[in-house]
């Protein structure tokens, strides 16, 4: 029988703020909690998905404090997080003044992370749990993505998406460490920052983030 979510995240996790952004809290896996320790067997025979929602990713992490430093981007507006994972992203947006900050996640576990974070940090957070890649009509006015460019697929379908929302008024922003399938084109150059990374998840103790916001497509 797999484990109660909440229960489950908030007994292998510890809250902690990640480096960049110590003004949110989140249930993440740290070297001292047993998530971060679990193998790929030990997860399957618990019938968990991989726990990408217990980690701050560098790319969520950049835009994040981007969004945190330059609030203007976000306050009353309506805000949709895609692939959230730990809500990082629909957080700082929510504490930043936006009007409406939602999270889209099709990970169980990592819905109730995002729900036990909001509450955690006093913060109001909605949660979407379809798969929102190519709906349309699109009713956000801000598109924060994060590390979401680690997989050819995935990416090439979310980016077709988000440069039709771009190309229809959305502000879409994009955050990313250098990850292989990051668009080469249509991109501008927001900010740089440099990650706090753990050596056992990115191979290396920081990483290179650059916040970019997408060009859209002209609307046909």
């Amino acid at each position: 029988m797999s484990p109660d979510p909440a229960a489950f995240i908030r007994a292998n996790t510890v809250m902690a703020p990640p480096p960049l952004v110590p003004e949110i809290a989140l249930h993440l896996a740290t070297e001292i909690t047993p998530l971060w320790h679990a193998t790929e067997a030990a997860l399957d025979r618990e019938q968990l998905p991989p726990p990408y929602w217990a980690f701050a990713w560098a790319g969520g992490q950049a835009l994040a404090r981007h969004v945190l430093d330059h609030p203007a981007l976000v306050r009353g507006r309506s805000v949709l997080d895609v692939g959230a994972g730990c809500g990082l992203l629909a957080l700082a947006a929510a504490r930043a003044g936006a009007a409406r900050a939602t999270a889209a996640e099709i990970d169980g576990f990592a819905v109730a992370a995002i729900a036990l974070n909001a509450g955690e940090n006093r913060l109001a957070v909605e949660t979407e749990t379809t798969d929102l890649i190519g709906s349309w009509p699109a009713p956000w006015q801000v598109v924060l993505v994060g590390d979401m460019c680690y997989e050819k697929p995935l990416a090439e379908r979310l980016t077709r998406w988000l440069r039709r929302l771009a190309g229809h008024g959305a502000l879409v922003l994009i955050g990313d460490p250098g990850r292989a399938y990051l668009p080469k084109d249509g991109l501008v150059e927001l900010a740089r920052y440099t990650v706090p990374t753990p050596l056992d998840l990115e191979d290396r103790t920081s990483r290179d983030t650059v916040v970019w916001r997408l060009v859209g497509d002209q609307p046909g």
